[in-house]
């Protein structure tokens, strides 16, 4: 993932910042407890596709 696009992305729900987990690819909202997928190196910014963090993943 391009270290300046992610500079530039925030989450679609509550315009907060994104933390990219690189193991998971995935984006990670904590204040939403969603993570969205990126796949080919592409984020799939849709709260459709997130998934649902759980409260541990929110904690880290």
């Amino acid at each position: 993932m391009d270290i300046k696009l992610l500079e530039l992305l925030v989450c679609p729900v509550t315009k907060g910042p994104l933390e990219y987990l690189r193991e998971n690819q995935e984006l990670i909202s904590r204040s939403a407890r969603l993570a969205y997928p990126v796949r080919d190196g592409v984020p799939i910014m849709l709260e459709t596709q997130a998934r649902t963090l759980t409260d541990e993943e929110c904690e880290r």
